[in-house]
């Protein structure tokens, strides 16, 4: 059982949503949609989901082309960041509503209903309430249910968790892949944040401006980002960037500014260069002997708690430090920041990898 699109692409109004897009998605597997907002996250869904049909290219469903066929005629479950349960029906009746459509009988419907609340950790209490007498996360819960129940090939999750509150959210990703692994489906779950991706495993599409810049195993696509466009869309912060020039034994940028190449950048020919750090590898204390040192100016300070942003300024580019403890850093002042040559990756004029940071390699 795979879902394939060769091809598929999307305009409207002649703006062109998604651009030709091939992927293969495999049976019992978990495949993250990541990207910003307006990245074209939905659009692919429905486009794989058959709510919307391509402008271009074709949808196979296990060998099959069912470009065109309406999404009724499709074994598509679809679950939105906008939880929806019929408020009149209890939880029971809420789960068994598409096997009642779908003229299953009644022993078997109650089978089902019982197995998957069961899966979903909703007991018989809660089966007898209406959805709204329930928690928000028990609710979600049972949209979830009422999608798992119809042992649908494709199950799609638009942000299914982005409207709980953190520790619900915490509790259902750590749920989730179990349930995704016994049901055997084909899961496609959307989210604009890498965390979750990389609690959720399985396999990664990144998503910029409707293309897709990469797709693979989740923890390769985030240790091997293919281009400069993937490692900003799988970093939280977004990834820095430094264009430079490599010289000899030197990495020339800015206004005369060089600092000897080191790591990754050592053995690289001479010529242009885009070295990328993650936010959480820009220190503002020196980490390794041998670490780059860069001069910057403190443009605004975020203090979480056990965590600090410092956003700065560097030769005209914005970057952001991802520092542990409180760092209260006066907006203005002057700071010297730090990356290790092991935490940087390079990138060429076209902004296709060249070489990726070294502890990433070796992980």
């Amino acid at each position: 059982m795979t879902l394939v699109l060769k091809g598929a692409s999307k305009a409207v109004d002649g703006e062109v949503w998604i651009h030709p897009t091939d992927l293969t998605l495999e049976k019992g597997t978990m495949n993250v949609l990541l990207g910003p907002t307006l990245s074209g996250k939905t659009s692919l869904m429905r486009l794989m989901a058959g709510l919307d049909q391509p402008s271009e290219g074709r949808i196979f469903w296990d060998g099959a082309d069912v470009t065109g066929r309406r999404v009724q005629d499709r074994r598509v479950a679809m679950v939105y960041q906008q939880f929806i349960n019929y408020p009149a029906m209890t939880v029971y009746d809420n789960i068994a509503s598409p096997l009642r459509v779908a003229g299953v009988a009644k022993a078997e419907i109650d089978r089902r209903v019982r197995e998957t609340a069961a899966l979903m950790k909703l007991n018989e209490r809660q089966l007898e309430r209406k959805p709204l007498e329930l928690s928000g996360g028990q609710q979600q819960r049972c949209a979830l249910a009422r999608a798992l129940v119809k042992n649908a090939g494709l199950v799609l999750l638009d942000e299914p968790l982005a409207n709980l509150d953190y520790k619900l959210r915490e509790e259902l990703r750590a749920e989730i892949p179990k349930i995704f692994e016994e049901s055997g489906s084909i899961f496609v779950y959307a989210t604009t944040e890498p965390h979750e991706a990389l609690l959720l495993g399985g396999n990664t599409v990144c998503l910029w401006e409707g293309r897709v810049s990469q797709f693979g195993p989740t923890a390769s696509v985030y240790r091997q980002p293919a281009d400069a466009t993937t490692a900003r869309v799988f970093s939280d912060p977004p990834m820095n960037f430094l264009t430079a020039q490599k010289r000899g034994e030197r990495l020339h940028y800015g206004a005369g500014e060089s600092v000897a190449a080191a790591g990754a950048l050592a053995g690289l020919p001479d010529g242009p260069l885009l070295a990328g750090f993650r936010p959480d590898h820009l220190h503002i204390a020196r980490p390794t002997e041998h670490a780059l040192a860069f001069r910057a100016r403190v443009a605004v300070t975020e203090i979480t708690g056990s965590e600090t942003f410092v956003h700065i300024d560097h030769a005209g580019d914005r970057w952001v430090a991802l520092v542990h403890g409180v760092h209260p850093l006066r907006y203005g002042s002057d700071v010297e920041v730090f990356v290790d040559p092991a935490h940087v990756y390079v990138f060429g004029a076209d902004e296709r990898l060249i070489a990726a940071a070294a502890y990433a390699s070796a992980a």
